[in-house]
């Protein structure tokens, strides 16, 4: 389903792609008037895309088609080998990990997956992790600290899974407990939130020495829906949640809560996810060799300094 702000581009687009087939059926000339409405239809994209507000981009966020972690292994890391359960109840799908090299250097990745199709997306749980998932990540955790890899991680959820049975089997403590073993690492670090980053089942898996977010993503403590259905007791007033959360990329680089905002294809990354998912291995591969030239120790301290800095005020 089309995006409401987005509408009166695929109109444009529409109205474009119509007259290019009648003059192909017809033979014609409607060069003139396709060329205006090509005009008007770069200047409506400008626009559009260049004064989003921070609903828009919680929407772009969600987008069908929008890169998944699945994705991003598939097109920008080689030879993925996935790894299943934690070795104590059962395998999450809503957390993908697995070993895998970039660029022919050997990684551990983990990320949450959310699904392709409504089929997929019961099966994945919405990209909603289990306690297992996070059991899991954090087993992928040890792995990459007993063989010496760099930790990557794709954030990409509207948060942790609050039902019953995972309460049940130790939600909170799970999550403190993979956020206590991220921040202990000595390996590099990276986390990217690719799409939605919702609260503790964000946070679980994005401990990392450095932190980087897609454009048109987000990342916070709570989601606009949920925040406002507690301030204004109706999940409608989410836009104006949205603009106070300041959860945006550029809000969040802002705040120093990330450290790299990557850019996407105009429109989001769902509308060219190649380009999106080249963007992002080349702001990988850079922060990687940032890092590469630290000692695990070094590595240690730098992450416990990075999040010690967050939340710092001054005092007039």
């Amino acid at each position: 389903m089309p995006l409401e702000f987005e509408k009166p581009i695929l109109e444009l687009e529409r109205r474009i792609q119509e007259l290019k087939e009648t003059a192909k059926a017809t033979g014609v000339d409607l060069q003139a008037e396709i060329r205006l409405l090509e005009e008007r239809l770069a200047q409506l994209k400008k626009e559009t895309y260049g004064n989003l507000t921070p609903w828009q981009r919680v929407q772009l966020a969600r987008a069908q088609g929008r890169p998944t972690t699945l994705d991003v292994l598939e097109k920008a890391f080689q030879d993925f080998l996935e790894l299943h359960g934690d070795r104590a109840f059962a395998d999450d799908p809503a957390i993908v990990g697995g070993l895998a090299y970039l660029e022919g250097e050997k990684v551990v990745v983990v990320g949450h997956q959310k699904g392709r199709d409504t089929k997929e997306n019961l099966q994945r749980n919405f990209g909603m992790p289990h306690p297992e998932g996070y059991r899991k990540a954090m087993r992928l955790m040890d792995l990459a600290d007993r063989f010496g890899y760099p930790f990557l991680t794709f954030v990409d959820t509207p948060g942790a899974y609050p039902g019953v049975s995972a309460e049940e089997r130790g939600q909170a403590w799970v999550i403190a407990q993979s956020i206590q073993r991220m921040s202990r690492l000595r390996v590099p670090a990276v986390t990217v939130i690719l799409g939605e980053g919702g609260s503790g089942g964000a946070l679980a898996i994005a401990v990392a020495n450095r932190v980087l977010i897609l454009e048109n993503a987000w990342y916070s403590v709570i989601s606009p829906e949920s925040c406002a259905a507690i301030l204004w007791r109706d999940a409608k007033e989410a836009p104006k949640a949205a603009e106070a959360l300041k959860l945006t990329a550029k809000d969040l680089l802002a705040q120093k809560v990330v450290d790299a905002v990557i850019p996407e294809p105009e429109g989001g990354a769902h509308k060219d996810p190649d380009r999106a998912i080249q963007n992002l291995k080349e702001a990988l591969l850079k922060t990687l060799e940032e890092l590469k030239g630290l000692s695990p120790e070094a590595l240690y301290q730098d992450r416990y300094r990075r999040f010690r800095r967050l939340g710092a005020y001054a005092e007039p």
